[in-house]
């Protein structure tokens, strides 16, 4: 079908589109925590801004309510350049707004009862990892920029088992604050574990856009457990990392535990599974690993306590060369291991995401509830 078969209904539906948003403007503005900055000696570029989201924004809006595939495609590249131009034109919420959000899903993180050790910091560092972990850079597809898990089948594909749980409370989070997408914020809340639980600063900055079911990604792209070194490096090379970025990646494996009615493995990895550390990489070479006899998946456990498990591909950093030597250099150095998962975590973050819709040419770093205090 041509453009010009449906341009005059398009018109209509901007116009009154036009109308409705003008009449909830003055009830539903939000208003940030700051004040807009200056305005630039020339307006130029506001005024484009302005349009190109105006414009956008209509013509995304007439495209939502359609149900062709082929409009959903177009209704999220008109979010993109939306977002692209407010990012341009610095009509976006400010790293403040950002902090609050930080700063409720801390106290979402904290308030865990007996769930995993008392804190829900861990399933929501995976939630982030494998929102992030589906990137394909020889197609341009998956990544962060979308939040697709929020769809099936993504939402039940194996490797997120157990999810739920981590996107169930940062709903929480998603009514607090509705104007931040979904994969600013379990993006963000990823950031937040890691920082609360002791682990690095990790350099992050919003911009990303809510997509389609359609756009959501074929199951396999996330790491197997039961597998070896071959197929941990098709995986991550697939997104773009090396093998010393793979290995200070499963270090995030110091904090919480697998689940025997999820993943079908079960126990921590280390004896601290709440505190970030180089605990995992230590673990690994100081203790000795046997094969755990239950019904379970294949899986090894510590020989003298029988209380830790080590997951094939985890072993696997101890027995192939490359990575040996990178997992060897991070059980020595806390302080090499901090910074090189503080880089490689940041950079999986912002896998998918076009550069123009970050709202900042450089990550921000977000401060801790206790930095706050002080």
């Amino acid at each position: 079908m041509s453009f010009a078969a449906f341009r005059a209904p398009l018109r209509r539906q901007l116009f009154s589109a036009s109308f409705r948003r003008a009449e909830l403007r003055t009830s539903s503005f939000r208003k940030y925590s700051t004040n807009p900055p200056p305005a630039a000696k020339s307006s130029t570029g506001l005024y484009v801004g302005l349009g190109a989201i105006a414009v956008g924004g209509g013509l995304a809006y007439y495209l939502y309510a359609s149900s062709s595939d082929t409009a959903k495609e177009t209704s999220t590249a008109l979010k993109s350049a939306a977002q692209s131009a407010k990012a341009a034109t610095k009509l976006a919420p400010t790293k403040e707004d950002y902090q609050k959000v930080y700063n409720r899903i801390a106290e979402i993180i904290d308030d865990a009862d007996d769930y995993d050790y008392g804190s829900f910091g861990p399933v929501v560092l995976r939630l982030a990892w494998h929102a992030s972990g589906t990137y394909d850079k020889a197609t341009g597809t998956g990544g962060s920029n979308y939040a697709t898990m929020r769809f099936e089948p993504e939402a039940l594909h194996g490797a997120n088992a157990g999810l739920r749980v981590a996107r169930d409370l940062m709903e929480k989070v998603k009514k607090e604050f509705d104007w931040i997408s979904y994969g600013d914020l379990w993006t963000l809340a990823g950031v937040a574990a890691v920082q609360e639980m002791a682990g690095p600063k990790v350099p992050w900055r919003p911009g990303r856009i809510d997509g389609f079911a359609a756009q959501a990604t074929p199951d396999g792209r996330l790491p197997d457990a039961s597998q070896g070194a071959p197929h941990i490096r098709d995986i991550f090379y697939r997104m773009g990392f090396d093998d010393q970025e793979i290995v200070a990646l499963c270090g995030a494996h110091a904090l919480g535990r697998c689940h025997a009615d999820r993943s079908g493995f079960d126990g921590p990895w280390t004896f601290s599974p709440t505190t970030f550390s180089n605990d995992f990489y230590k673990l690994l070479f100081d203790e000795k690993w046997v094969w755990k006899k239950w019904g379970g998946p294949k899986q090894l456990e510590d020989k003298k306590t029988k209380s830790l498990m080590m997951l094939p591909t985890d072993y696997v950093l101890t027995q192939d060369k490359s990575f040996k030597k990178y997992a060897k250099a991070y059980a020595d150095d806390a302080d090499l291991f901090f910074k090189d998962f503080s880089a490689a975590f940041s950079k999986l973050l912002e896998l998918g995401v076009p550069t123009q819709q970050f709202v900042s040419s450089e990550p921000w770093v977000m401060q801790t509830v206790d930095e706050q205090k002080s």
